[in-house]
């Protein structure tokens, strides 16, 4: 049979091999319902503690989790600051299993609670907790300006509300900021098989120039590209990301750069930021506006961003109180 031209390209396309289907993005689970339906990960993932530990058991689906150890107690409460050590494990029916070895820990999470025995091979017996923020639910003081509790999204640009009534990021405040006092509060979805910065990605912009990461980082390093940090710039002193679907609190407070008659600067801008509570810079000077910010340095004011890096985040209970 003599083949075309057209007949010859078909035969050929049709031994090639199949290019590759695009991986399916990994689900983002928002409430606790939707994240106990897909599996026994969400109820094992958590914190764990007793006098003299804390644990961090972090979901990494397909059946894979991470045992983080601390000595003294969980990061803001009672760890020594000692290095933590890190086992990976295995779901094993509805346990997580964390097989150490020698010279590491080893235990397994069901119900509430995390056996083992640690490096020296002493027993540990650690019950789940929950912790809250001790700045969850901050009253705006006299002289704030509230920026969103819930009723509307008027104050932001192109503010979207869910069902739930919480501020999707996205947005920009409509108001702009000179130096003050930031109080928000967020939500990380539950997304176990996201990596990087990939994994319940946003920032919270001062004057739109400068990002406070927020990222579902909990048990992880604590860098400057993670949860807490100042993004590129500073990492936090402490990681105290909670784990994820736990309302999460930032309290920033925010002095502008200096600019000279000539508009040459003179100063530059500094954050002070408490996360959960916890103070993890102080006076932090930030040299120029961080990775994707909407404004340059400048003289001028600029709103607050609640970036979109294409990951579901919500945000409630905004004030912002200026400075005297």
């Amino acid at each position: 049979m003599k083949l075309t031209p057209i007949l010859y390209i078909l035969l050929l396309a049709a031994s090639l091999p199949a290019a590759d289907a695009p991986k399916p993005k990994p689900a983002a689970y928002l409430t606790e319902a939707e994240a106990r339906a897909a599996g026994p990960d969400f109820d094992l993932q958590g914190e764990y503690a007793d006098a003299n530990f804390g644990a961090q058991v972090i979901a990494l689906g397909d059946s894979k989790f991470r045992l983080v150890l601390h000595t003294g107690g969980l990061p803001g409460a009672g760890w020594d600051k000692s290095a933590k050590t890190e086992v990976e494990g295995a779901l094993t029916g509805a346990k997580a299993i964390f097989k150490g070895g020698e010279g590491k820990p080893s235990g397994e999470a069901a119900g509430g609670l995390l056996t083992g025995t640690d490096a020296t091979g002493k027993a540990f017996k650690l019950i789940k907790v929950f912790r809250q923020s001790s700045t969850l639910g901050a009253k705006p003081p006299a002289g704030a300006k509230i920026l969103f509790d819930g009723s509307n999204s008027e104050s932001w640009q192109n503010g979207k509300l869910d069902d739930r009534k919480f501020l999707r990021c996205g947005t920009k405040s409509k108001d702009v900021i000179q130096s003050g006092t930031l109080h928000l509060e967020f939500f990380l979805p539950f997304k176990p098989l996201g990596r990087g910065q990939d994994r319940g990605n946003s920032g919270v912009y001062l004057q739109d120039r400068y990002e406070v990461q927020v990222l579902d980082s909990f048990g992880l390093k604590g860098e400057n590209n993670e949860c807490g940090g100042i993004y590129s710039k500073h990492r936090p002193a402490l990681n105290m990301c909670f784990p994820p679907l736990t309302w999460q609190t930032y309290d920033i407070e925010f002095t502008e750069a200096k600019y000279d008659a000539a508009g040459m600067k003179t100063r530059d801008a500094t954050l002070t930021v408490k996360h959960n509570g916890v103070l993890i810079h102080d006076k932090a000077p930030v040299n120029s506006a961080t990775a994707s910010a909407g404004l340059k340095e400048g003289t001028t004011p600029g709103p607050i961003q609640l970036q979109d890096h294409g990951n579901p985040i919500f945000y409630r209970n905004i004030w912002w109180q200026p400075a005297k």
